[in-house]
């Protein structure tokens, strides 16, 4: 792994145009592109195309970073990344139903105004199944599908100051705890087996030095002290 000063020797050098210098660089940050990509995974995007996205953005961190903006390269990098994946959700995000679908729910759709209109109620879901020769699950589907799709990215109420759909749900990280997460798995990553089990029975199931001094064979006294050297380590490498 690069460090900063070095980093930054070859941000200068693939500004310049040197090919190399941006191949050190992608290749230096191909574990931090994949810790991105592994938070947009069931997206529908294949990984190929996330991992071609990413490195977009990993360019555009290139030629924009500034070694004034006092942040590590990699900080600076995972919004544009992020950035980047986003915007290619928004444009790209249009959903695709089959012509077959949508000719089901055509028929289905007539068929219940027809059967509204003429009992003053609407029909179940296994009677449409039956009518149709086709399972219930079909029905839903095409029910859903004929349902017009909002994108999440467009605009709100014009009372919210041209906030987008997405801005208003609510999410369990923003971006700042994303970076935050991927930087400190960097952090761990980069540990011993030893220090990494040490970690993860401490912050991650709660479990007691005494605990785990026990399952390594060692005293409480040499555990506290493992941990205290290993909390420093990644507030180093953070």
């Amino acid at each position: 792994m690069l460090n900063q000063e070095e980093l930054n020797d070859y941000i200068r050098k693939a500004k310049e145009g040197d090919e190399n210098a941006k191949t050190v660089i992608f290749n230096n940050n191909a574990p931090l592109i994949k810790s991105i990509i592994k938070n947009f995974k069931n997206k529908g995007i294949e990984y190929d195309d996330l991992y071609q996205i990413a490195s977009v953005g990993l360019l555009k961190a290139i030629d924009h970073f500034d070694e004034s903006f006092n942040v590590k390269f990699s900080t600076y990098t995972v919004p544009m990344v992020i950035g980047e994946i986003k915007r290619y959700m928004r444009d790209n995000g249009a959903i695709k139903v089959s012509r077959t679908l949508k000719m089901l729910a055509s028929k289905i759709n007539r068929f219940s105004a027809e059967y509204q209109a003429k009992y003053n109620a609407s029909p179940t879901v296994e009677m449409l199944a039956k009518e149709f020769g086709c399972e219930e699950d079909d029905v839903v589907m095409a029910l859903d599908a004929a349902k017009m799709p909002v994108s999440l990215f467009e605009k709100a109420d014009d009372d919210d100051g041209g906030l987008e759909l997405i801005d208003k749900i609510a999410a369990g990280d923003n971006e700042d705890d994303l970076i935050e997460k991927i930087e400190i798995s960097r952090a761990i990553s980069k540990l011993s087996e030893r220090e990494r089990k040490i970690v993860v029975l401490r912050y991650f199931r709660d479990r007691t030095q005494s605990e785990i001094a026990k399952d390594l064979g060692v005293s409480q006294v040499q555990v506290s002290r493992l941990e205290n050297k290993i909390l420093e380590k990644m507030r180093l490498k953070l």
